[in-house]
């Protein structure tokens, strides 16, 4: 492979600057001299973009240095496409909140003031705005006379990056405000943010202008916001309004029209601070589902509650990660005592009042006097006074005062004096809480809640202190929730009860899926994606469904929802692209070597990080014990044997997705060629691993050899879902790929390989199996590969033998046969025979059916040992002993016939093939239908069905179900029995099989005469003619025939004589000797009922003369006793 024309073109399109690629050929420059090019080189090139000139320089940037001696991707690529340094520009993707504010009026401010004053203006403006940002950590990127431009969610992100932009924007809005020009006039800013997608971290220009870019449609929406808003307003796009819940009141402005956005974008205006009483209440305003998985925890906190209701006050302490579920369980157990007596006291902590003393009481406080955003301070200072006045007995004379104080409203009585000394006011307020907390839990039980505890300020910590010791004799429960890091200072104590929760259980998680999508059924493909990206945290569950449902990838069938297309990767979503990152950013420098990982997958080997990673020792061992330490990594074993694993897959997610595609590229080239040099045994055993990074590296030549290796060693494994995800890529690859020799052989290969999964999975009959064997035959055909050409026609010939094709089937077995006795593979040779035999046993013809199966069985035993003779991933041995069982017992060798399939079920347990196993078991269970023997239909209709459970095989699992229906009817359970039979059958045709379907439908008949269903019993009568007839499938006729007598009994007795005498007929015209036993048993009771005993022995005697076995099956013993039975009654008629 010309390495260096590779990497030119794949290096470009990582840029997604493909169209550059012929420019850069036509120049003669490879990887080689990329290093080298400058600004002028590309000008000279044609790239006249200034924008892809920057990008360019900033890729070549990257490339530049010398990689250590040893680096393993020397075998793939040159030096300059190695990196010994993270890339210089340290250009990220990811989720940013970008604020645009400007100064109103300033043009007109310019040309009345000096200059002297209008930069002090612009400073004391620049300084207000800037204030803010930097209080709620924003990033000033810009300042721009009288605009600035500020980042949230960059260099370092917050899990609330939009609601920190909105309040410092409304703190800026404020600042500025106050403001005015030497002439006494105002000042007013308007502010725009938008939330989205951008390349961040760039530097562009030169000197004092050199400054971080951001890339993407944002910042510009961030300023047409801005030009939207009023004086003093912030105005906010519909990507933020998402991420704030109720946190804010806004003003729905629609969808303004906004110069130079071509996608509509709905605005909104921010009014100001939400109602809702905490942040759970105000992020969470959907109707919330009940809570799933925590009953043992809810348990706990009930009895706790009795407890404190008994006078024993207790404290519960209760930790978990971000989005396990701690406010949604104080939520339930708020619920649960929704019907008693009890005083609720919530205590929330914030973020951005860390410094706030007391801001969790505050704020409880305001809320249970009744405290609005209109009250004036008299309305306040009322409604405190009418708050306190219950407890007036119980606390001191200045306890309003000091009530007043805390809640900076003006001391009610003028007579009031505070303790000047700060400590000792404290003290004083202190106890006047802890006073009226007393007296509260002496009117009613109370339950206080102090939620996120990691981010309390001192003063409420030194408050809760007091509390904890002071409420084991109240009627009391106080519970604490935080966050892992935060470390408790009370445990140890009686009163106090300490517990974690953990992730949710699978089942748990599926539950709360379905709730979010309304109680329909979620593909499986989808539902196994949630679950293994969210790890059991329900509010990841919760977003990433409802990112699913809301992305226009289902589509809603009543009952389910269907996924349109191919299943692909679910998106991270919005809500919680800030709360990843945020975890993700404070692992600097070890970020470099989160994001190197995630590369390699959610599971990575010490050798191969330190193999790919730019990181030298000691560097890299100190950032590698950072990035386990901050707890998003586990790591199992020692250096250099240990294997690490990202705690959540969403946060290996949000760290490749922050990697630009360039770098990606790069890395994922540099993995593959490690994997290749130094890690021959995990290529050997997963080629998926190197398959997967060779793709996403570009290198799709060599990827779709090992997709092909992978499909198959998935095959050799049983593992067929695996095997058709590998092949399918291989195929996908080869979409793009030039045409030509090399990959019209590949997809030959690939297409041959992917039948048999195809075949265990969705049934020997479905549409895609014939798609990949016809496209084979073809390429085969056209490059004349006789040995593919004759797997690909066998595929075709079962396709259309399952759908019932008989006809078209033994055409093409017959050209098979032909195509194979021209080489000398006896294996092949065999299964053409098995091509012939299997469709002329259901046209009726058994005895050349069974001539062909044994012409197979002859040159099986010839070519060696069966077990390795495999045709459409069944072991061909099996397949046709298993069909011989059936062909045996159809001529009357009932006994041959059990001989047959228990070979073919010992040899499938022999080589332990799963599904060579389901197919003898699935055969087994019908020859015993056949024999009329429901107990041992159970035993291996069971077994099949286990086996099509655990891997997955659909077409066995309906002919599973159709026998165990069968033998559920016949041991008594009649309605059970048919209905089960229904949906085998319902479930067969959706395989794409016709084949069978009137022997299935005429024992359906059969049981619902029984069941005294007659109209039912006639539908599938009528049904399995048709089908029949349809099929030209005539191995059944004999039992049609005999449940049409047997329907016509009751209305037309010679009719029905006369179908039982064409049942007889058709049996022996196909050599049927067991099918001719069974119709003239029925014939002779028949004759018997109507007297004719003599003609009835006749009838009877020459088939049961003809069995030379089978004499303990009920066929034979029924024949024998009426024959018994007849002979007395002739003798006595005749005498």
């Amino acid at each position: 492979m010309d390495i260096g024309t590779w990497d030119i073109g794949t290096w470009l399109r990582g840029l997604q600057l493909s169209h550059y690629e012929q420019a850069f050929r036509d120049n003669d420059i490879g990887i080689d001299i990329l290093p080298e090019l400058t600004a002028e080189d590309l000008l000279g090139l044609g790239i006249t973009s200034i924008g892809h000139r920057r990008k360019l320089l900033a890729a070549i940037a990257s490339l530049r240095g010398d990689g250590p001696a040893h680096d393993p991707a020397a075998g793939l690529a040159p030096a300059a496409l190695r990196p010994a340094e993270p890339a210089r520009s340290g250009a990220e993707r990811r989720q940013l909140t970008v604020v645009f504010v400007d100064l109103v009026g300033s043009t007109a401010l310019s040309t009345r003031l000096d200059p002297e004053d209008m930069s002090k203006l612009l400073r004391a403006y620049q300084d207000a705005v800037t204030a803010g940002f930097t209080r709620f950590e924003g990033h000033v990127a810009k300042l721009m006379g009288d605009g600035v431009l500020a980042y949230f969610g960059w260099p370092r992100a917050h899990e609330d990056e939009a609601e920190r932009a909105v309040r410092a924007s409304l703190a800026a809005v404020e600042a500025v405000g106050r403001l005015a020009s030497p002439a006494g006039e105002p000042l007013a800013a308007r502010v725009g943010i938008a939330t989205g997608l951008v390349v961040v971290g760039d530097l562009v220009g030169e000197g004092a202008a050199r400054e971080e870019a951001v890339v993407g449609e944002t910042p510009n929406l961030a300023a047409r916001l801005q030009t939207l808003a009023r004086p003093n307003e912030v105005v906010i796009g519909e990507g933020t309004r998402e991420l704030l819940g109720a946190l804010f009141e806004v003003e729905d402005l629609g969808f303004p029209s906004l110069k130079g956005l071509a996608a509509r974008t709905r605005a909104f205006r921010v009014l100001g601070p939400g109602r809702a009483a905490s942040r759970f209440e105000a992020l969470h305003v959907r109707e919330l589902a009940p809570i799933v998985g925590r009953e043992a925890e809810l348990t706990l906190l009930l009895e706790r509650w009795r407890w404190a209701k008994a006078g024993e006050g207790q404290v519960v302490l209760l930790s978990g990660e971000p989005g396990i579920g701690k406010s949604r369980i104080i939520l339930a157990l708020r619920e649960a005592l929704a019907g008693e007596p009890v005083a609720v006291l919530n205590h929330f902590c914030s973020p951005y009042h860390i410094n706030s003393a007391l801001f969790p009481v505050i704020g409880q406080l305001e809320r249970a006097a009744g405290f609005t955003r209109e009250d004036g301070a008299q309305e306040k200072l009322g409604k405190l006074e009418s708050f306190l006045a219950p407890y007036a007995r119980r606390l001191d004379e200045d306890a309003q005062a000091l009530m007043a104080a805390l809640l900076s409203l003006p001391v009610a009585d003028p007579r009031a004096t505070l303790d000047p000394t700060p400590g000792r006011q404290k003290q004083r307020t202190f106890e006047i809480l802890l006073r009226q907390f007393e007296a509260l839990s002496c009117r009613q039980p109370v339950l206080a809640v102090f939620e996120d505890l990691h981010w309390i300020d001192p003063s409420t910590m030194e408050l809760l202190d007091l509390l904890t010791e002071r409420v084991q004799g109240l009627r009391a429960l106080v519970v604490i929730t935080f966050r892992p890091e935060f470390s408790p200072p009370w445990t140890g104590h009686a009163h106090v009860t300490s517990f974690s929760l953990s992730r949710l259980v699978r089942g748990d998680v599926a539950m709360i899926a379905g709730r979010v999508v309304g109680g329909k059924a979620l593909p499986a493909d989808v539902l196994t994606q949630i679950t293994s990206k969210t790890d059991g945290i329900p509010l990841f569950v919760e977003e990433l469904t409802r990112t699913v449902l809301e992305s226009g990838l289902l589509r809603d069938r009543g009952d389910h929802l269907e996924l349109i297309g191919a299943p692909t990767a679910l998106a991270i979503p919005s809500t919680l692209q800030d709360s990843l990152l945020a975890r993700l950013d404070r692992l600097e420098p070890a970020k470099e070597l989160a994001q190197t990982g995630a590369c390699i997958g959610r599971e990575f080997e010490h050798d191969l990080l330190a193999a790919v990673s730019s990181l030298q020792e000691p560097t890299f061992s100190e950032a590698l014990a950072r990035l386990v330490g901050s707890d998003l990594v586990f790591r199992r074993g020692q250096p250099p044997n240990a294997t690490y694993a990202f705690k959540h897959a969403l946060i290996q997610d949000v760290a490749y997705a922050t990697l630009l595609k360039s770098r990606r590229v790069l890395l994922h080239a540099r993995i593959a060629s490690a994997l290749e040099a130094r890690f021959p045994a995990v290529v050997e055993r997963q080629p998926e691993l190197l398959a997967r990074h060779l793709s996403e590296a570009g290198i799709h030549d060599r990827a779709v050899d090992w997709w092909l290796r992978a499909g198959q060693l998935a095959r050799q494994r049983s593992a067929n879902k695996e095997a058709i995800g590998h092949l399918t890529r291989a195929l996908a690859m080869l979409g793009d790929a030039p045409p030509g020799e090399r990959r019209e052989r590949q997809e030959l290969e690939a297409q041959v390989a992917l039948g048999p999964p195809l075949i265990a999975t969705e049934g020997f009959g479905a549409p895609q199996v014939e798609t990949a064997y016809a496209r084979a035959e073809e390429l085969a055909r056209r490059h004349r590969h006789d040995s593919y050409r004759a797997r690909a026609l066998r595929g075709l010939c079962h396709v259309h033998h399952v759908r019932g094709h008989l006809t078209r089937s033994s055409e093409l077995g017959a050209e098979l046969l032909a195509l194979v006795e021209r080489g000398d593979d006896l294996v092949r040779q065999a299964d053409a025979h098995h091509a012939l035999g299997f469709p002329l046993f259901h046209l009726g013809r058994h005895g050349l059916a069974l001539s062909q199966l044994e012409a197979a069985r002859g040159k099986i035993e010839r070519a060696g040992d069966p077990g390795h003779a495999f045709a459409l991933g069944v072991n061909i041995h099996v397949q046709g002993r298993a069909y011989a069982s059936h062909v045996n017992w159809h001529l009357g060798f009932a006994d041959r016939a059990l001989l047959a399939v228990g070979e073919a079920i010992e040899l499938s347990r022999r080589i332990d093939h799963p599904f060579s196993l389901v197919a003898a078991l699935s055969y087994a269970a019908m020859l015993h239908q056949f024999r009329r023997e429901p107990a041992l239909v159970r035993v291996h209709a069971d077994a099949a069905f286990a086996l099509c459970a655990e891997h997955g095989f659909g077409y066995y699992l309906a002919w599973a179900t159709i026998m165990a229906g069968w033998a559920s009817a016949e041991e008594g359970d009649l309605d059970r029995g048919i209905a089960q039979l229904r949906d085998g059958m319902r479930d067969l045709r959706a395989t794409g099989a016709g084949l069978r379907l009137p022997h299935y439908l005429a024992i359906l008949g059969e049981l619902c005469v029984k069941a005294h269903r007659e109209d039912e019993a006639s539908a599938a009568l009528a049904e399995a003619d048709a089908v029949a007839k349809d099929l030209a499938e005539t191995w059944a006729d004999t039992r049609l025939r005999l449940l049409q007598g047997e329907l016509l009994l009751a209305t037309d007795r010679p009719a029905a004589a006369l179908c039982f005498r064409q049942a007889v007929e058709i049996a022996r015209a196909q050599g049927a000797l067991a099918l001719t036993l069974r119709a003239s048993t029925r014939l002779a009771r028949h004759l018997r009922a109507e007297g004719q005993y003599a003609q009835a022995q006749e009838i009877l005697a020459a088939p049961y003369a003809s069995m030379g076995e089978g004499f303990d099956t009920p066929d034979l013993l029924e024949a024998r006793a009426l024959l018994d039975e007849l002979q007395p009654l002739r003798a006595s008629i005749g005498s």
